[in-house]
């Protein structure tokens, strides 16, 4: 036994205090304390869509690349890959901030995002009748990814200063950031990703405790904005038209999506099987959820859906229990418009609602929602960790301000 622990002995030098502590909860390092500071289902749900987004890429990437005539099989796999990595980074590097660091980020992104948001009409690449993207190299950036998450938390930050009764126009500053917003991408136009927007300004509104009368004033509004987009673009108007009227109008697209889904049973075609993403261009990004259905059946459908209602549900639970206003508002919005955007894109898929073209977070195909989608959780996981009075009280390792 003797000559057993002496083998084991650490060597020289080595730290063994240190080494002991790796990851304990006495540990104070900046990873240590993020480590015990952060919601480890919540980690875990969102790795595991990170994970089943980039095994779907797998699946679907051949028939995207033979259809496109790219000689790498794999070719949005491996893109798919490295965006998964830069977005677990992005989440992780994020969630570190504090509430002070995430309201700045969130102001140089919004600034940022917005300027080449309205460069896009110049300068920006146009795709399937709408101007939302900028090339950068071999890359495709969408700045309105970027500016959902950004616009949220700095509306909250407005809302919260204006309740606090200190002469801070807060609302007024929120509406117009909102406002900015809204204008630029229905000259884009992007009517989805302004539902999208103002469903969570909407819940940051409502959380930072605004009058009722105003929560139901601005419900009004966005639906009379949003039925006027019927009449005022084409492109919604064919949707909604091809929703309603199936039989006359071409829905090769969601048919086929259907018919994956359908397909797919309890268990599934099996890995690689799928035969209906050959024939639908969006398979990778729009129908991914299609692709999982027919491939891994209701089982995968059910455990996607699932890991999202965990990571909502859960996070805005905790974010009722923050005791800033600021934070409680920002965090539940950030998870409305997490779930709101999954909720649409499974929607689509069957059949639910008129086809929009809006990806399904962390699955679907694209640097720009992989990244953009990696800022978000960040953003909310740093909102919601454990700190000094975030709960009401002193909470765990964090209570010596390695985070303030």
């Amino acid at each position: 036994m003797t000559e057993v622990l002496r083998d084991e002995a650490p060597a020289p030098g080595t730290d063994t205090h240190a080494h002991a502590n790796a990851f304990s909860r006495n540990d104070r390092s900046h990873i240590g304390v993020w480590w015990w500071t952060t919601d480890h289902l919540m980690l875990g749900a969102l790795g595991a869509l990170i994970g089943l987004g980039v095994m779907l890429s797998f699946a679907a990437s051949p028939a995207a690349a033979s259809r496109l005539g790219l000689p790498d099989p794999f070719h949005f796999a491996i893109r798919q890959l490295i965006f998964a990595g830069m977005s677990t980074a992005m989440l992780m590097a994020v969630s570190m901030l504090t509430p002070r660091g995430i309201r700045r980020a969130a102001f140089f992104v919004y600034v940022i995002a917005v300027v080449i948001m309205a460069t896009l009409p110049f300068i920006g690449h146009e795709a399937k009748g709408a101007t939302r993207w900028l090339h950068i190299g071999g890359f495709t950036l969408q700045p309105s990814e970027f500016m959902k998450p950004a616009l949220i938390v700095l509306v909250s930050w407005m809302f919260a200063e204006g309740q606090k009764g200190e002469g801070v126009p807060g609302v007024s500053i929120g509406f117009t950031l909102y406002l900015i917003a809204v204008t630029l991408l229905l000259l884009e136009p992007d009517v989805g990703q302004t539902v999208l927007i103002t469903i969570a300004f909407g819940a940051a509104f409502w959380m930072a405790g605004v009058p009722m009368t105003w929560v139901i004033g601005l419900g009004v509004v966005a639906v009379s904005v949003l039925m006027s987009t019927y009449f005022v673009f084409d492109h919604v108007h064919a949707r909604v038209q091809k929703f309603i009227n199936p039989d006359t109008a071409d829905t090769h697209q969601i048919t086929r999506a259907s018919e994956a889904i359908a397909a797919g049973g309890l268990i599934g075609r099996g890995p690689g099987e799928g035969v209906m993403k050959r024939n639908v261009p969006d398979m990778n990004t729009d129908f991914i959820y299609s692709v999982a259905a027919e491939e891994y059946g209701l089982v995968l459908s059910l455990i996607l859906i699932t890991l999202f209602a965990v990571v909502v549900v859960r996070g805005i639970l905790k974010s009722m229990k923050l005791s800033d206003s600021f934070e409680q508002a920002a965090a539940a919005a950030l998870f409305v418009l997490f779930g709101q955007q999954a909720l649409i894109n499974i929607a689509v898929n069957l059949a639910l609602i008129p086809t929009k073209g809006m990806t399904l977070p962390f699955i679907s195909y694209g640097g720009s929602s992989m990244l953009a989608m990696g800022l978000t959780m960040g953003m909310a996981l740093a909102l919601i960790r454990k700190r000094p009075g975030a709960y009401g009280e002193v909470e765990g390792p964090a209570k010596a301000g390695v985070f303030g």
